[in-house]
């Protein structure tokens, strides 16, 4: 029996929802903590107290003793401002009260356009020093979009920045280039001796795995150890992925997507052998951005649990894992401060977002009484 297509769509979308029920089990408050900030992007919490703040229009800011420090942080590389482009991820060296050592990745110019790169520098007092450019991820494309950005350490020590396809959709399969793959250097930028693809010379030996879309979220899973990674789909068919070592995440041949405006992109599949499914999806899209695990005491009964951010909604989701492959989904805050653009679990327990907005702002999240 041929059923029509929006009736197909219709009835996946209902086994969808079966499998991660959306409920609206507990209430967050968005409490304000500075305001002020130009298209916030990625913050990081020092060993002392204070907040490290990217802003996408190029400015790295500060924030003390709860305030907005009026001049930003000196000493930052060129950074090209355009479209998604910009100042983007933060990081701190695991060992970054010894070291000082700062990560962040940017959007850069150069011969043919425009790719994302990986700089470090030691971080004191509002400025950075010994700056070192120990990434840059080819090929350089003239668009203005899909730059990835998230950076993170895993327990090894080994360090991920997620990169996107550029808007190149034929790049993502091709590993003689670095568009829409994650990647993993050691701290210092050089390439691990173990990497999945380092002796394949079809492949750039950084690439960890590959067939990514626009990565826009990464983070650690503190109990396992394991990189989980979540990216932009296009209509549709955002992903969230347990990241393994050389795996193809598929993208364009299978997706959950479709362009926008409607129609099948490739084959028009959701699956194919040698590539990975993802832990779950959205559909329709809710443009994530942002993601960590939470492993606090403020938030009873959510210890463990996956928090996400979305620029379409100006939500912040919950997944809490029940077992069998199976999603509980709660979403909070339905635009009530804006686009999320980040979320992060800071020392004091307390999850913090921020907001990508003109006069964004940086929010902690309490649970009402």
């Amino acid at each position: 029996m041929n059923l029509p297509k929006k009736l197909l769509s219709s009835l996946a979308f209902g086994v969808y929802l079966a499998l991660s029920p959306m409920t609206q089990a507990a209430s967050l408050e968005a409490v304000p903590v500075i305001t002020g900030l130009d298209y916030p992007w990625s913050m990081v919490f020092l060993p002392d107290g204070e907040m490290l703040i990217t802003e996408r229009s190029g400015q790295l800011r500060r924030v003390k003793d709860g305030k907005l420090q009026p001049n930003p942080v000196q000493g930052l590389p060129k950074v090209a401002v355009l479209g998604q482009g910009g100042l983007l991820g933060l990081a701190l060296h695991p060992q970054f009260a010894q070291n000082h050592w700062l990560y962040l990745s940017y959007t850069e110019q150069g011969q043919g356009g425009y790719s994302t790169s990986l700089a470090r520098a030691k971080y004191q007092e509002g400025r950075l020093s010994d700056l070192q450019v120990l990434f840059q991820a080819t090929p350089r494309i003239t668009g203005a979009v899909h730059f990835g950005g998230r950076i993170v350490f895993d327990k090894q020590g080994y360090l991920y920045v997620g990169l996107g396809e550029r808007g190149r959709q034929d790049l993502a399969q091709d590993t003689t280039n670095h568009a829409g793959s994650l990647i993993r250097l050691m701290d210092d930028g050089k390439v691990p001796t173990n990497n999945p693809l380092v002796n394949n010379k079809n492949a750039k030996p950084e690439i960890y795995s590959f067939g990514h879309r626009n990565i826009q979220g990464l983070t650690l899973n503190p109990k396992t150890g394991a990189i989980w990674a979540h990216e932009h789909g296009p209509q549709g068919g955002d992903e969230v992925n347990l990241i393994k070592a050389g795996a193809n995440y598929g993208w364009p041949i299978i997706t959950y997507g479709e362009q926008y405006g409607g129609g099948r992109i490739g084959e028009g599949k959701t699956s194919q052998a040698g590539m990975e499914q993802p832990l779950h999806y959205w559909v329709p899209s809710i443009a994530p951005s942002g993601m960590t695990f939470y492993s606090g005491d403020k938030y009873p009964h959510w210890q463990g649990d996956l928090f996400v951010g979305s620029l379409k909604f100006g939500l912040v989701v919950r997944l809490h894992d029940v077992g069998n492959g199976k999603w509980q989904e709660e979403r909070y805050l339905n635009n009530a401060i804006g686009r999320i653009r980040d979320i992060q679990q800071a020392p004091d327990g307390y999850l913090y977002v921020l907001t990508d907005e003109s006069n964004g702002g940086l929010y902690r999240l309490t649970l009402k009484p």
